[in-house]
């Protein structure tokens, strides 16, 4: 574990959503698994995702943004946290709109103010072998996977979709009359998704709005997950059952995602501002991973 200095961080959250926003663009430091998941342990800095700001890497972007679960693993995109990078970064001077790039890709950004902040999620992948799932399945609207009995399942035939991550969305008539904290951690880990995947459970109220709960890859339980309002919005509509722009209403509160014609997942929602910390890394209780 790294005990050279200490590093500055902003806690803020997206609609409950834990994020920590660490700059480390003018350094040459990466964190390691481990130390990811000592800060996420430590009450002050705790966080469902930490969005870590590098060097570009690509010309006409501000930053490399790597982003990190709470148990150390790395993420390709976190909705939420991106929001809390773009308020970020314009709070520091930047224009209302730029680019940020993260695994997932480039990803555009518009920031009107600490309400309404607008993320290109880039373009959702369908196909088996992108989400990616251990077996072939030809339509990935509904694959065949349940919990229960076969004969009469608690849970099956999710839609699945990676938008940045897996997402696997179970499709109820009330979000709120299953244990997602018991299905959750055994459907991330079940052998279908070699990279896991988040699991969502989703309720459908009108042909423009969806009630979310979802069990977040890599850190549980969580008030909000942009990436999987995302993914529940465009298999909605990729089943026919809303239109291509609904509002998701989460535990923490409600995002609106637009799947545009360009293929595009626009999703808009606001950010809150907690305080500012520091990590010191001499003071970390050692975490395995």
């Amino acid at each position: 574990m790294n005990t050279a200095a200490t590093l500055p961080f902003l806690k803020m959250n997206g609609l409950g959503n834990e994020i920590v926003v660490v700059d480390l663009r003018n350094s040459a430091k990466t964190f390691t698994p481990e130390e990811v998941a000592a800060v996420a342990a430590d009450r002050i800095s705790r966080f469902d995702q930490m969005m870590v700001l590098h060097a570009p890497r690509t010309s006409g972007t501000l930053s490399y943004v790597r982003i990190y679960n709470a148990d150390g693993s790395e993420a390709g995109a976190c909705g939420n946290g991106m929001r809390c990078v773009g308020w970020f970064l314009s709070e520091g001077g930047a224009k209302d709109r730029f680019l940020v790039e993260t695994r997932a890709g480039v990803l555009g950004t518009i920031v009107r103010d600490q309400a309404s902040i607008t993320v290109d999620m880039g373009e959702p992948k369908f196909g088996w072998q992108e989400i990616p799932l251990a077996e072939e399945f030809r339509d990935t609207r509904a694959i065949e996977l349940q919990v229960g009995p076969i004969d009469n399942p608690v849970l099956h035939s999710p839609s699945v979709v990676n938008v940045g991550n897996p997402h696997a969305v179970f499709w109820v008539d009330d979000v709120e009359a299953y244990d997602l904290g018991r299905f959750g951690p055994l459907l991330e880990n079940h052998p279908i998704f070699p990279e896991r995947a988040n699991i969502s459970l989703a309720q459908v109220t009108s042909d423009a709005s969806i009630l979310l709960r979802t069990w977040e890859r890599g850190a549980g339980l969580t008030l909000a997950c942009g990436s999987a309002a995302c993914a529940a919005a465009v298999c909605a509509a990729r089943k026919k059952l809303t239109g291509r722009q609904v509002a998701v209403t989460l535990p923490g509160g409600a995002l609106d995602i637009q799947w545009a014609e360009n293929n595009r997942i626009l999703m808009t929602g606001p950010v809150e501002f907690e305080y500012e910390g520091a990590i010191d890394f001499s003071k970390l209780t050692k975490v395995s991973v």
